[in-house]
């Protein structure tokens, strides 16, 4: 089958599987030099070699990527089709909601209920349900039980929804709740590395495992050597439907490392390091590739963690190589022999296997020296503020005096007008369970072990655990008013805890199981005990919380806890130890033991020696074989539930979990067009690192807010209200809870914490919630725009910050800069993003948020170009600016003409009815 035509490339090989098909990619050596390619880029030409008979790949995608340079990479657009999709449920329910609803919207549009059932997954796509439990009861031995039991009570419609998705969809499977983290589980079992096409003719063909994901986390799976990232569910849906993800040719970051991780740091400590440092240099957009002899040695488990928080240093992807440690541990989770073999086999003869000694071309290169790394923690914001441990205390009393607004209590808060700061209180005595003690600024307050970044990797989790243990034979205890936590992203750490023995020691610390799940890292970290809750709220203190994840967002953690910390495992059990994040572990004692002597946290302190020979005893590849062999099964609660198998989903007028959303409901056959926006008001001002859990919080609805108010009408009890998380595939719900944050500070409404604005359309200009201005200016027909500084919409993948900002009528975003996902997000959902020039910004250009806007926009829009903005202030001055279009692709300004991704797709389907 090969041909000298370069194009031509497929070639029959024999493979430990027998004769397969590759796309060869040295037949391309004469279009450019493809032993220099970055090896995620030769993943990206794979794919469009190997579509190249397709309706979207050309040549010319072909040429560009073959000729690759990475100090001269051209803007140009290429389609890539991943193989697969993986999405959960916090963001998986919305999804398939979507697609529900676009069968319904075909079905109205067309009279043709069968062509509906073209909404249907063309590529396998994969739901874990791992972010529904929270951890309401913990530190005891049903805490589990209790947790699993709530978990099905608030969820059982989702779930019902889903058990329909899983019979009316093709290609569409559902791990069941309390089985692990998506990404763990992803890393663990459901990557093949190398697939091999389905077919019932001639010989099948071998390419490398890619996917997208419904969770920006999704790139966890660079570190076994899978070319994968997180998208919003706008654009998985459009993937599951056939279309390609269309993106601009990505420059590579090369990240060199060198030497091992000393005693006494750990891999959290490493990817802490990378993620200030690629944060400062600057990698929105880019692919990084690490690589060097340090890998030689590295744990793929290490690798996952460094991968897994590509998001949080603003990656794409952050890319391993496939090699020896590759193969080791597909060979410890089970994989199937001859699959291994097939699998260094097609990663050496596509030049996809790792060698130090390749002279790649990377655009840029960075270095770090393994052996520099220290024990650290971020926070108490963002993950790139990287504390070394040793500077904790001080850095805690300056972040105390500089980076905490008190809760302002005033009767003026609520009128708009800026209070003055309480005073620092002192400590407040506190009576728990009999006890009385003393709770001060820094207390921590939740100790959680959580999440798919650490809880993947043995060598933290066994450390936790021998810290645990060292602790515990010393007579060391949690303090009384931490909430501790244990929810493991897969039963496989449950497996070599029990086998190690390091069960018993983590409860005696009080971390208990609590769930198999996202937990505390998504915000379902539960309430905490209410002594605790009110001290904090009535003493205007600031609590803390240290976790192993990789999030620490505000308002994301818990609404009591002001400062969060992201640590290592064994850091986590350390600070329940202390009690507190106003302590030099380095130096301060941790504790004292059961002869009143002195502890220090290097008392207790694993060494790797002893890591290493507990990981080497008590982890095998049985464990995964057996958690995996009826994974798709579930308990006998999942087994349970019942849902409706019809093609068309039966809505429910009354749910209050899953709507039919509005965004197809009034679809015509053809879009209007790009108009101008004309007389647009500012809805919300806002200033840097805008996350999207400031515009659409997952965590905790309040009674009081829009969202909370709309659930009482509905009949549904405060403590029935779950989160937004869970509410996502109700529109009501979550265009009320859109900039409904209770750390969100929108600089109209004078500073305020939470989802308040002006409302323009009043005279006398009232402070009210964001959601009632805009249903305001909706019937007054007055679009919108968000006004806002650099990093906006950094951090998850969730839809829901681009579908609650267009049903709340924004028309544009106006911003200094834009993360990867939430730009693709707002394209997908019709919101125009407009990107200030060089050192321009809101302030700069003296807009306040009071003025009117004029977008100049017609139909012929193209991609990056300038577009002119008058914004007209009260006293009728003109404020005349340019700002660079952020709609980035050719096929993005047809998504964007037809009022998004999922509109441009209903539409091309229904304009095959009779083809």
């Amino acid at each position: 089958m090969s041909s000298s035509d370069p194009f031509n490339a497929r070639c029959l090989t024999s493979t430990p599987l027998g004769d397969r098909i590759l796309y060869k990619l040295d037949t391309l050596r004469g279009l450019g030099p493809i032993e220099r390619l970055p090896y995620s880029i030769k993943v990206l030409l794979e794919a469009c070699l190997r579509h190249l008979d397709g309706p979207v790949v050309t040549e010319d995608h072909v040429r560009a990527l073959a000729s690759y340079d990475g100090r001269k990479v051209p803007q140009q657009e290429i389609p890539f089709m991943p193989g697969r999709v993986v999405l959960q449920d916090f963001t998986g329910v919305p999804a398939v909601v979507d697609l529900a609803a676009m069968r319904s919207g075909i079905a109205r549009l067309t009279g043709n209920a069968q062509l509906a059932k073209k909404i249907n997954p063309l590529v396998p796509c994969d739901l874990v349900i791992d972010h529904s439990v929270q951890v309401d009861a913990f530190a005891t031995g049903t805490a589990l039980t209790i947790n699993s039991q709530k978990d099905f009570e608030r969820n059982q419609e989702r779930y019902q929804f889903l058990k329909w998705g899983q019979s009316a969809l093709s290609n569409f499977r559902v791990v069941p709740p309390a089985t692990g983290i998506v990404h763990q589980v992803n890393l663990e079992y459901l990557a093949k590395v190398v697939w091999e096409s389905k077919g019932t003719k001639g010989p099948l063909m071998l390419y490398p495992d890619s996917l997208v994901g419904t969770d920006s986390h999704t790139t966890m799976i660079n570190g076994l050597g899978i070319v994968g990232w997180g998208v919003g569910g706008i654009e998985a849906e459009a993937v599951m439907l056939g279309q390609p993800i269309y993106m601009l040719i990505p420059e590579v970051i090369g990240f060199k490392l060198t030497g091992r991780i000393p005693q006494g740091s750990t891999a959290t400590d490493l990817v802490l390091r990378i993620t200030e440092m690629l944060r400062a240099h600057g990698v929105v957009g880019r692919f990084v590739e690490f690589f060097g002899e340090g890998l030689s040695h590295m744990p793929l488990a290490n690798r996952a963690t460094i991968a897994n928080m590509a998001p949080e240093y603003g990656a794409t992807i952050g890319f391993f190589p496939v090699d020896d440690q590759t193969i080791h541990y597909l060979r410890l989770t089970g994989r199937d022999e001859a699959l291994i073999q097939t699998i260094e086999f097609y990663c050496k003869a596509q030049g996809l296997w790792r060698h130090d000694q390749a002279d790649i071309a990377y655009s840029e290169v960075l270095e770090l020296e393994l052996d520099s790394v220290e024990p650290a923690v971020a926070g108490p914001k963002r993950p790139q503020d990287r504390i070394p441990l040793s500077a904790m205390k001080r850095q805690w009393s300056n972040d105390l005096a500089q980076s905490f607004d008190r809760p302002r209590r005033d009767k003026h808060v609520a009128e708009g007008t800026a209070g003055l700061a309480a005073a620092q209180p002192a400590g407040v005595t506190v009576r728990l369970n009999g006890n009385d003690f003393t709770l001060e600024d820094g207390a921590v307050v939740i100790a959680a072990i959580t999440s798919c970044t650490n809880t993947s990797n043995p060598e933290v989790m066994i450390a936790a655990g021998l810290l645990a243990r060292h602790a515990k034979n010393k007579g060391l205890v949690r303090k009384p008013w931490v909430k501790t936590s244990l929810a493991p992203g897969s039963k496989v750490v449950t497996d070599y805890y029990d086998r190690s023995g390091l069960t018993d020691d983590l409860e005696a610390l009080g971390f208990y199981l609590v769930g198999y799940g996202c937990t505390t890292c998504i915000g379902n970290s539960g309430p905490l005990p209410e002594p605790i809750s009110a001290a904090i709220r009535d003493g205007d203190l600031i609590a803390a919380s240290v976790l192993s994840g990789n999030r620490n967002f505000e308002g994301r953690i818990n609404p009591d806890t002001r400062a969060n910390y992201l640590a290592s495992p064994p850091l986590v059990v350390a600070y329940a130890i202390a009690g507190t994040v106003n302590i030099d572990l380095t130096r301060d004692p941790i504790g004292t033991d059961s002869n009143g002597k002195n502890v220090y946290l290097k008392d207790i302190w694993p060494h790797q020696k002893e890591v290493q020979s507990v990981i080497e005893t008590s982890i095998k590849q049985e464990q995964f074989l057996k958690q995996y062999t009826n994974v798709f099964e579930g308990s006998s609660e999942w087994q349970a539930i019942h849902s409706t198998t019809a093609a068309i989903y039966e809505w429910n007028s009354q749910s209050t979990y899953i709507r039919e959303p509005s965004f197809f409901q009034n679809l015509e056959s053809e879009p209007e067009g790009i108009k101008q926006i004309t007389g647009a008001r500012c809805l919300a001002k806002f200033g840097d690192s805008v996350t999207t859990d400031h515009i659409s919080p997952a965590g905790v609805i309040k009674a009081d807010s829009p969202a909370g108010k709309y659930l009482i009408k509905q009949g549904v009890p405060a403590n029935q209200f779950n989160s937004y998380g869970a509410r996502r595939g109700n529109h009501q719900v979550m265009v009320r809870g859109t900039f409904a944050n209770i750390r969100v500070r929108n600089q109209l409404a004078l500073g305020i914490e939470g989802g308040f604005t002006v409302d323009f359309t009043k005279s006398n200009p009232p402070v009210t919630t964001i959601y009632e201005a805009a249903m305001n200016y909706q019937a007054a027909n007055t679009p919108l725009v968000i006004l806002a500084g650099k990093d906006y919409g950094m951090g998850s993948s969730r839809d829901w910050a681009a579908k609650g900002t267009f049903l709340l009528g924004v028309s544009a975003v106006l911003a200094q800069s834009f993360e990867r996902i939430h730009r693709s997000n707002l394209v997908g959902m019709g919101v125009l993003p407009l990107q200030f020039k060089d050192r321009q910004s809101p302030d700069s250009l003296g807009l306040d948020g009071t003025e009117t806007f004029d977008i100049k926009l017609d139909d012929n829009i193209q991609p990056g170009q300038d577009i002119t903005i008058t914004a007209v202030k009260i006293d009728g001055a003109k404020i005349e600016f340019t700002t660079t279009c952020r709609i980035d692709t050719p096929v993005e300004i047809d998504y964007y003409r037809n009022g998004g991704i999922l509109h441009t797709v209903v539409r091309k389907i229904a304009a095959s009815e009779g083809q």
